[in-house]
């Protein structure tokens, strides 16, 4: 076997290294993918910066980054679905196959779920290997960084159409680059008025370029006086909070009209507390928790959006860099005052 490069978090503290590592074999049900782009996500920054969640959930050393695309080079005996040559997107979540959840049509909240450069080998390296259930299939011509960002995409995908958008009014808590992607598909979908809060202008003025009726600065501003303004004083018909912040949570439920669908995604560092009985039980609001994409309705909508021009996600996708320059990517990511969107990595 030979080798390959990939950043890795060797040691329990800030950072990673760029290191080679002997080529694994595969088992029957695995495919090995030539990585072409990998765009980086907030989990990657919470594994890079060795914050508490990462201390709770990562076990060095391992390979990180779960959103990537690439070439299939090599498959196992009992692979099926792909062939070497393939151009694949990675879903992250990897099943068991086997719980409940599993035989009923939750794969991606699997009782015993492993999550792609969490609990197992990611994407930031010459070549990932996955399961074969972890690979869907792009067109050959798909542009490279588009391919590389339909993770992060689906998840925006399936958070606004199970909250039934079309012809309502939506807010959406947040300025993150899936929220900037949630407002290009809720624009798609049909939503007839789309309000994206945040604190960055510079995704702000992203948001409006994918879609936004109106951006709102929430240094400056009240977002919630401002939903309430524009829709007659009664709160957005579906509020989608991307921050994960106690304050947006908040902000969130008390924009929420009464009888209107609230979708959690935002994953807050610790506990939230708010008003539950006014918030949800006497509005009663729908609360609709969101984790990652069906699998795989999810993503034959995400192809259907993208491969039709109906979302066009690259305002989205502000840098691009090689891998070796994952030290800069970060630096970014962590700069307070950084307008980065997504940011795409290639391992060549």
């Amino acid at each position: 076997m030979s080798q390959v490069v990939a950043l890795r978090k060797v040691r329990a503290e800030k950072g990673a290294e760029l290191m080679p590592l002997e080529q694994q074999p595969l088992a029957p049900h695995e495919v090995r993918v030539r990585i072409r782009a990998a765009s980086v996500c907030g989990t990657d920054k919470h594994i890079y910066n060795w914050d508490a969640w990462a201390q709770s959930r990562i076990k060095p050393p391992m390979t990180f980054g779960h959103e990537g695309c690439g070439d299939v080079v090599e498959v196992g005996l009992a692979v099926q679905r792909v062939a070497p040559g393939d151009f694949v997107s990675l879903e992250t979540h990897v099943p068991c196959g086997t719980c409940r959840l599993c035989q009923t049509g939750s794969q991606h909240i699997c009782q015993r779920l492993k999550i792609l450069g969490v609990d197992t080998a990611g994407v930031f390296a010459e070549e990932v290997i996955v399961p074969e259930i972890c690979c869907w299939k792009n067109p050959k011509d798909m542009d490279t960084r588009i391919a590389s960002i339909q993770e992060p995409f689906g998840n925006a995908v399936y958070c606004v159409d199970k909250a039934k958008v079309g012809a309502r009014s939506v807010a959406i808590m947040g300025d993150g680059p899936i929220a900037c992607f949630a407002a290009g598909i809720a624009k798609a979908m049909g939503a007839a008025d789309i309000t994206v809060t945040g604190l960055s202008s510079a995704r702000l003025e992203i948001a409006t370029k994918m879609g936004a009726t109106r951006v709102v600065d929430a240094g400056k501003q009240d977002p919630v006086e401002i939903i309430k303004a524009a829709t007659d004083g009664d709160g957005a018909d579906i509020v989608i909070e991307m921050a994960g912040v106690a304050a947006t949570v908040k902000q969130g439920f008390a924009a929420l009209r009464k009888g209107g669908t609230f979708v959690a995604f935002g994953i807050p560092s610790g506990d939230v507390t708010f008003d539950y009985t006014n918030a949800i039980v006497f509005k009663e609001a729908t609360v609709l928790g969101i984790n990652g994409r069906l699998m795989f309705d999810t993503w034959y909508q995400t192809r259907a959006l993208l491969t039709s021009g109906l979302v066009d996600p690259t305002p989205v996708i502000t840098h691009e860099m090689p891998l070796t320059d994952y030290a800069k990517a970060f630096d970014i990511i962590n700069d307070p005052a950084s307008t980065a969107g997504k940011i795409v990595l290639r391992p060549a």
